[in-house]
């Protein structure tokens, strides 16, 4: 998965690291869409590619400082895959999933806080039906095959990889891509352009596993060839 050492840390540097990194991912992925609806009001168009690119440039960031320790998986699916191909334990993998959701929620609730909006919110944005689920399963998919085929090729190019799919998936796919259940969970919690309705998010989330899940038996049968 994402470039990483993880056996040169404990692992409570690699919960904080993972810890970190949600927080800003979600503090990017909320606060760069209520800027981008205060500066282009009504002119969804532009919100969305603000959005994009301030995400996109954001993972890149954020796995180059962190990959190195935790791997800055950020996102449930692709710790769960990590942990599926032996690169990490179970008991690990659910340590870092509860630090993803657990800041990730305090990172929506920051950024509400910066643009002085109430810090708890539940969203009122419906994002369901069959076109929706579609793109989120897609959008996994292809993060986790962006992910595993960088890692085994182009090590070095893993935050450029992983942003830049981001950043086109937002365009690409009808669901707008969140591709990670911890950052659903969180944007549940966001009435902001970014959000999407609670009752929305198990859909979102089973649709996220399965492209995931897909992703990974078919990235393994494609790049791990030698073995």
């Amino acid at each position: 998965m994402p470039e990483t050492r993880a056996h040169d840390f404990r692992l409570g540097q690699r919960v904080v690291a993972e810890a970190i990194a949600s927080f800003f991912l979600f503090v990017c992925v909320i606060g760069s869409g209520i800027m981008a609806t205060r500066l282009s009001p009504g002119n969804d168009a532009i919100a969305l590619l603000a959005n994009s690119l301030a995400t996109g440039a954001m993972l890149f960031v954020l796995i180059i400082v962190f990959g190195p320790i935790s791997g800055a998986h950020m996102n449930p699916a692709v710790t769960l895959v990590a942990a599926s191909r032996g690169e990490l334990s179970w008991p690990d993998a659910g340590t870092y999933i509860l630090a993803q959701i657990g800041f990730g929620v305090v990172g929506v609730w920051a950024a509400h806080l910066m643009f002085e909006l109430p810090a708890l919110q539940v969203s009122l944005h419906a994002r369901t039906g069959l076109g929706q689920w579609t793109g989120e399963a897609v959008a996994t998919f292809g993060l986790i095959f962006t992910i595993i085929g960088a890692v085994t090729f182009r090590p070095a190019a893993v935050g450029a990889a992983v942003g830049l799919y981001i950043s086109a998936a937002y365009w690409f796919t009808s669901s707008t891509s969140f591709a990670n259940p911890a950052i659903t969970i969180a944007r549940s919690l966001s009435n902001t352009f970014a959000g999407i309705s609670p009752g929305d998010v198990p859909a979102f989330v089973a649709a996220q596993l399965a492209g995931a899940a897909l992703g990974a038996v078919t990235a393994r049968q494609l790049f791990d060839w030698r073995h």
